[in-house]
């Protein structure tokens, strides 16, 4: 009988800069789309929602884990939060704080639907199709609210984008703190880290692109975007070789 294979990335060291370093390209990317192409807000979405059901159709119809398509759709997920959160907050008049809450109901409401169904929601491994299409669905929930919560932090809060990335990574750092000092769920705890990662990334992207007098450093958002790319693309590569060694060595 052949064995069903797993279809999303094991949480390692890896994993989380490549989360950061994702989340950083999809603030960027999502700026780029809506604001220096000039889209606008509606057409963003429609573009990077179009691009992340076709991402995310044929991740689930793969019969394994495919690191590239893996992260491209992490990629777009997190481009996809950058534009949720604008539209809420610009077109919609919403703002983040209510939007963040709605946000929170959402990913509550898709982990409730996932646990009443398996009794379980972990993430990793995951075989099963149904399993995966809630695993991606949290996903999306967890990076839009993430950059409606680090859009509050600077817009709602005043802080700069430096300190917002510096409050997150606190937040961060207390996750990690409990994951060593605590019994509390490591399901729990992965996807907090999973929402404040993408704000800590989200700042770090708005720093490089946004004007001067605003606090950042007035990158084009194209150049910060091929950066975040090729800076992935190392660590995805870097990562890969060492499972592939790791495999070897159990076999």
């Amino acid at each position: 009988m052949n064995k069903v294979a797993n279809k999303v990335a094991k949480v390692t060291i890896f994993f989380w800069i490549m989360k950061i370093v994702a989340t950083t390209l999809g603030e960027t990317a999502g700026d780029f789309i809506s604001m220096t192409l000039g889209l606008g807000y509606y057409v963003g979405f429609a573009v990077t929602f179009a691009i992340l059901a076709i991402l995310l159709f044929f991740q689930i119809q793969s019969p394994r884990y495919l690191p590239a398509l893996y992260w491209t759709a992490i990629i777009a997920t997190t481009t996809a939060g950058t534009e949720v959160s604008d539209l809420m907050d610009r077109s919609l008049g919403l703002g983040y704080a209510a939007g963040s809450l709605i946000l929170v109901a959402g990913l509550l409401s898709v982990l409730a639907i996932w646990y009443y169904r398996d009794r379980d929601i972990s993430v990793y491994p995951i075989v099963r199709k149904d399993a995966e299409t809630t695993y991606w669905l949290a996903i999306v929930f967890s990076n839009s609210l993430g950059t409606a919560f680090g859009d509050f932090l600077t817009s709602n809060l005043g802080l700069s984008y430096i300190q917002g990335a510096f409050v997150t990574a606190s937040v961060i750092g207390v996750v990690i703190a409990l994951h060593y000092v605590t019994k509390l769920s490591d399901t729990l705890l992965f996807w907090l880290a999973f929402i404040f990662t993408r704000p800590f990334g989200a700042t770090f992207g708005d720093f490089l692109t946004k004007p001067v007098k605003d606090g950042g450093l007035s990158m084009p958002r194209e150049y910060a975007s091929a950066i975040a790319f090729i800076l992935l693309a190392v660590v995805l590569v870097l990562s890969t070789r060492k499972e592939k060694k790791v495999r070897q060595s159990v076999e």
